[in-house]
């Protein structure tokens, strides 16, 4: 697990999972997971800042973990 903050102070706590190409993102309280990626996304992915995350989260290519 990697835990990240953006410039407003909002924290992400980020694990990948390498056999679904999805990682999970813990924030704000509340558990998300990404669409499977392809394999370049993915690893391109591995090293977005918390920044990349916020912008990320401006997308609807995630959804909520229950």
């Amino acid at each position: 697990m990697k835990t990240l903050k953006s410039n407003t102070g909002r924290k992400f706590e980020i694990t990948s999972n390498k056999s679904a190409r999805t990682f999970t993102v813990r924030v704000d309280g509340s558990k998300y997971r990404t669409y499977p990626m392809s394999k370049e996304d993915f690893n391109n992915a591995s090293y977005w800042t918390g920044e990349d995350w916020n912008y990320f989260f401006r997308t609807n290519d995630y959804y909520k973990v229950k």
